[in-house]
C-alpha cells in the first residue's frame, strides 16, 4: 500500500507531461525538484515550463513558496512567471513594480511568493498535488532568470508560540492559523524592533488568491498598518472554516506610517531599484478573554456605581434620624412655647460677631428689604403659578434703574442686596437651564449616534482598522462594537448623573415643603435655593457619558469634539452655579449662557478644521479670547452695571485714565480685582501659548481653559468663604477631599496615553498597552470610572458648600 502511494505522484506527473507534450509539440514541462535552483534564459520564441509534484499527508496543509530572480532591468520586456495549481493561477513579472506618491516607482528584481495552499488531505490517505511554473518573455533577446521552489516547513502558526520571520515589499509572507477547540477568540500580536519600513498586517479568510501585495492587501479581510506593534482581535464566529490566513506586507514607502514623504521628482530619478526594505517581525497568537470575563466586567461596572446609591441612602437616612431627634427634643423641651421665638432668631448663637465683613445693622438691612418680594409675596404663591410672568417680560425689581446702580455698586455687598427679585420668577428663570439642556442633548446626541454607527459599519464592512484609534491590545468586541470595554466604562457618568438628579430632587422637595410651611429658615436665611442649574448639571453629566461612549465607538480626529462638547458645558455650568450662589439676581440667563456655549463649540469645530497649521485662525482666536476675558471681567467687577455697547472702549479708557493714571487709587472692590487680575493673566497665558505652539488637539486646549478658570474661581470662592469666617461642614469638607483625591488619581490614568489621533494609526498603536483591570479594562477605562466619580463629588461640593449658611441671615452673608 505504501509503495503504491509513493508511485502515484510519478504516474500522475508522467501522464500530465504526456498530455502537455501532445497538446503543444516542442514545449514539454521539465520535471522539477524542490529546493533546487534552476537557471535559464527566455525570449519571444522560447519559454520554459516546470512541473513540481508532491504528496500531502492526511490532515496536513502544505504550502509551497516560489523564489524568482532576473538580472534584467528592462521594464519594456519583463520576465513573466505564471504558476498554475489545481484551483488557481498566480502570476507576476520581474522586475516587479510598486508605485508610490508622485508617480514614484520602486522596482525589484528578486520576488518570492507563497502559493495558495492545498486543502487538507482526506483522512483516508495522502493526496497528490502538481504545480506548473511557466517562464516567458516577449523580449527579442535572451533574458536570464533563476527559479527556486521550496516547501514551507513552518506554515501553520500555533497558539502562544512566537514565530519570527522576515518580509520585504517583493517578498510578502502569510501563514495559516486554526482555532483550537476551546478558543472562541484570539489576539494576533505582531512586534518588530524597527519602526520602519512601514508594514501591513492583514487577516483573510481561506480563499484563493491570497492578497499579499501592497496594491491589493486591502481588498479582503481586516488589516492594520504597523510600525513597531500591531494587534488584531479575531473571533471564531467570523470564520466558518474556523481558520484564517495572517498576511504580512511591507509597503514601498513609509508615509502611511508617519515617515517622510518623498518629494515630487520627475524623470528617471523617480525610479528606485531594489531598495533594501527588509523587516524582521515576530507574531504571537494568544487566546482572548472568555465570555465570563464580560459578565464580571459588567457586574463590576454597575455594582461599583450602585454602591454610590447605597451610600447616598445611608447619608439621607442618618440625616433624617438627626432631624427627627432634633424635632423630638424641641417638642419635649420645657421651653416648648418658645420654639417659635427661637426659630425667628436662629442666628443669635451661630453667627460670629467677627464675621461682619463691613456688616450693616438690621435696621438698614430692613430698609433695603422694603423692595423685596421673594419671601413676602402672595401668601398662596406657587412656583408654577400661571399668573407669574417670565422675567423677560419685565424687571421685577420695583425700584428705578438708578437704585440698581446704587445697590450693586456699594463697596460692601451682601446677599440680601442681590436676592431682591421675586423668588418664583428667578426660580423659573433657572429652570430654563434644565429644559434647554434636555432639548440640546436630544438634538445633539441623535446625529452623533447616527454618525458613529456609520463609522462602525464602515470599519466592519471595509476591514480598515486604521479608521478608529483603539487600544488594540485591550479592545474587546461585542456584537458589532469593536471596543465594548471603552463604551461600558462610561456607564458611571450616566448612573452618577442620575443619582445627582435624585439628590437634587430630594433637596428640592424638602425646600418646597419648608416653603409651604413658611419655615423661617427658607424665607430670609441662607443661600436662595434655585435648583435649575443643578438639574442641568446632572443632565450634562449623563450626556457626557452618552457622548463619550459614542466617541469611543470609533475614536478619531474628526469626532473627538463629541467627547468634549458637554465637558465645556459642565465646566461652564459649574462656574455659573458658583457665581449664581451669591449673585442670584444678576446671573446670566439660560439663553445667553447656551448661546455662549454654542459659540465655544463652533470655535472648537473651526479649530479642528483650521487649527493645525493656519496662523490666521490662531491670531483671530487669541484676539477673541483676550477681548472676551476683558469684557467678562468688566461685567463681573461692576456687577453687570457696565454697559456693553460701542462706547465701552471709550468708557474703559476713561476709567483707566482716571483711576490708574490721573490718580492711582486703591480699587474699590479689592477682592474682585485680585481674582480678575489673576484670571486674566491665566487666560492671556493660554492665548499666548496657543499662538506660539498651536496645539493640534484644539478641543482639549479649550477644555483646559475652561477647567483652569473653574478651578481658579472655586479656589477663590473657598478662600473667601474661610476668610469671611464661614464654616465648612463635614459633608462638604469630605466631598472636597474626595474630589481632590479622585481627580488626582483620575488624571494619573488620563495621562497614560494609550493612543493618539494626532499621529498616524501605526504610530498610535505603538502606545497601545494591555488591560490592567479584570483583564478587561485599560488605563483609559479606569480614567472613565474615576472621572465620573470625581465629577459627582465636584457637583456635591457645589451643592453642599454653603449648607452652613442655612441659619444665617442674608444681610449677614457677604458677596464675593
Amino acid at each position: 500500500m505504501a509503495g503504491g502511494a509513493a508511485a502515484a505522484p510519478g504516474a500522475l506527473l508522467c501522464a500530465l507531461l504526456w498530455a502537455v507534450t501532445a497538446a503543444a509539440p516542442g514545449v514539454g514541462p521539465a520535471p522539477g525538484a524542490f529546493g533546487r535552483v534552476y537557471r535559464g534564459a527566455v525570449n519571444i520564441s522560447s519559454e520554459r515550463l516546470y512541473a513540481f509534484a508532491y504528496s500531502s499527508e492526511p490532515g496536513q496543509v502544505d504550502a509551497v513558496r516560489v523564489y524568482v530572480n532576473s538580472s534584467s532591468e528592462n521594464l519594456q520586456y519583463p520576465v513573466l512567471f505564471v504558476v498554475r495549481q489545481q484551483k488557481g493561477v498566480l502570476s507576476w513579472q520581474v522586475p516587479l513594480i510598486f508605485r508610490g506618491l508622485y508617480q514614484r516607482t520602486y522596482n525589484y528584481q528578486e520576488v518570492s511568493r507563497t502559493l495558495c495552499p492545498s486543502e487538507p488531505a482526506p483522512e483516508t490517505g495522502p493526496s497528490d498535488q502538481i504545480i506548473f511554473v511557466d517562464v516567458a518573455s516577449m523580449a527579442p533577446f535572451n533574458i536570464a532568470y533563476e527559479l527556486l521552489v521550496t516547501r514551507l516547513e513552518s506554515f501553520q502558526l500555533e497558539t502562544n508560540k512566537p514565530f519570527n520571520f522576515t518580509a520585504s515589499p517583493s517578498q510578502p509572507q502569510y501563514f495559516l492559523y486554526k482555532f483550537p477547540q476551546d478558543v472562541d477568540s484570539v489576539i494576533i500580536k505582531v512586534v518588530s524592533d524597527a519602526v520602519y519600513p512601514c508594514s501591513v498586517v492583514s487577516v483573510q479568510d481561506i480563499v484563493c488568491p491570497v492578497y499579499d501585495l501592497d496594491h491589493n492587501v486591502e481588498f479582503n479581510g481586516v488589516y492594520q498598518s504597523m510600525t513597531k506593534q500591531a494587534a488584531i482581535t479575531v473571533q471564531r464566529k467570523d470564520f466558518p472554516g474556523e481558520q484564517f490566513f495572517v498576511v504580512f506586507v511591507i509597503k514601498p514607502e513609509d508615509y502611511a506610517c508617519g515617515g517622510s514623504v518623498p518629494s515630487s521628482i520627475h524623470g528617471n530619478v523617480n525610479r528606485t531599484w531594489n531598495l533594501q526594505r527588509t523587516k524582521n517581525l515576530q507574531v504571537t497568537i494568544v487566546p482572548s478573554i472568555k465570555k465570563s470575563v464580560y459578565i464580571q466586567a459588567m457586574l463590576f461596572s454597575f455594582l461599583s456605581f450602585l454602591s454610590f446609591y447605597v451610600g447616598s441612602v445611608v447619608v439621607a437616612f442618618v440625616h433624617y434620624i438627626r432631624v427627627w431627634r432634633k424635632a423630638s427634643a424641641e417638642r419635649l423641651s420645657p421651653e416648648n412655647g418658645s420654639g417659635i421665638m427661637t426659630s425667628s432668631h436662629p442666628i443669635t448663637a451661630s453667627t460670629p460677631e467677627g464675621s461682619s465683613y463691613g456688616a450693616i445693622d438690621e435696621s438698614s438691612s430692613s430698609g433695603g428689604r422694603q423692595f423685596s418680594s421673594p419671601e413676602h409675596g402672595p401668601p398662596g404663591g406657587s412656583d408654577t403659578d400661571s399668573s407669574v410672568e417670565e422675567e423677560s417680560d419685565f424687571d421685577t425689581m420695583p425700584e428705578i434703574e438708578s437704585d440698581k446702580n446704587v445697590i450693586r455698586t456699594k463697596v460692601f455687598l451682601y446677599l440680601s442686596d442681590l436676592s431682591r427679585k421675586d423668588r418664583r420668577i428667578v426660580s423659573k428663570k433657572y429652570k430654563i437651564y434644565f429644559w434647554n439642556i434636555i432639548t440640546i442633548a436630544v438634538f445633539y446626541a441623535l446625529p452623533v449616534i447616527q454618525l458613529v454607527i456609520t463609522y462602525q459599519t464602515v470599519v466592519n464592512v471595509t476591514g480598515n482598522q486604521d479608521i478608529c484609534y483603539y487600544n488594540f491590545l485591550c479592545a474587546h468586541p461585542l456584537g458589532v462594537l469593536s471596543a465594548f470595554n471603552n463604551i461600558l466604562s462610561n456607564v458611571g457618568h450616566m448612573l452618577l448623573g442620575f443619582l445627582f438628579l435624585l439628590i437634587v430632587l430630594r433637596r428640592d422637595i424638602l425646600h418646597r415643603r419648608a416653603m409651604e410651611m413658611k419655615d423661617v429658615y427658607t424665607l430670609d436665611y441662607g443661600i436662595p435655593k434655585h435648583f435649575g442649574l443643578f438639574y442641568a448639571m446632572g443632565i450634562a453629566l449623563m450626556m457626557e457619558g452618552v457622548l463619550s461612549a459614542c466617541y469611543h465607538v470609533c475614536p478619531n480626529y474628526s469626532n473627538f469634539q463629541f467627547d468634549t462638547s458637554f465637558m465645556y458645558m459642565i465646566a461652564g455650568l459649574c462656574m455659573l452655579k458658583l457665581y449664581q450662589t451669591r449673585h442670584p439676581d444678576i446671573n446670566a440667563s439660560a439663553y445667553s449662557a447656551y448661546a455662549s456655549f454654542a459659540v465655544v463649540i463652533c470655535l472648537a469645530v473651526l479649530g479642528v478644521v483650521f487649527g493645525k497649521n493656519d496662523m490666521w485662525f490662531w491670531v483671530i482666536f487669541s484676539l477673541i479670547h483676550v477681548l472676551a476675558s476683558l469684557a467678562l471681567s468688566t461685567q463681573i467687577y461692576y456687577m453687570g452695571r457696565f454697559k456693553m455697547d460701542l462706547g465701552i472702549f471709550r468708557r474703559a479708557a476713561m476709567v483707566l485714565y482716571t483711576d490708574c493714571i490721573q490718580q492711582c487709587s486703591r480699587p474699590m472692590y479689592m477682592d474682585r480685582m485680585v481674582l480678575l487680575i489673576v484670571g486674566n493673566l491665566v487666560n492671556w497665558s493660554f492665548a499666548i501659548f496657543g499662538l506660539v505652539y498651536r496645539p493640534r488637539d484644539f478641543a482639549s486646549y479649550i477644555l483646559g481653559i475652561f477647567i483652569c478658570n473653574l478651578l481658579l474661581y472655586l479656589a477663590f470662592y473657598i478662600i473667601m468663604k474661610i476668610r469671611s469666617s464661614e464654616k465648612l461642614l463635614p459633608i462638604p469638607l469630605f466631598c472636597i477631599v474626595a474630589t481632590a483625591v479622585v481627580w488626582a488619581a483620575a488624571l494619573y490614568f488620563f495621562f497614560q496615553t494609550l493612543s493618539s489621533w494626532e499621529e498616524t494609526p501605526a504610530e498610535s498603536r505603538e502606545k497601545n498597552r494591555s488591560c490592567i483591570l479584570l483583564g478587561f479594562f485599560d488605563d483609559h477605562d479606569v480614567w472613565h470610572f474615576l472621572s465620573a466619580a470625581a465629577l459627582f463629588f465636584s457637583f456635591l461640593v457645589l451643592l453642599t458648600l454653603d449648607d452652613d449658611l442655612d441659619t444665617v441671615r442674608r444681610d449677614k452673608i457677604p458677596v464675593f
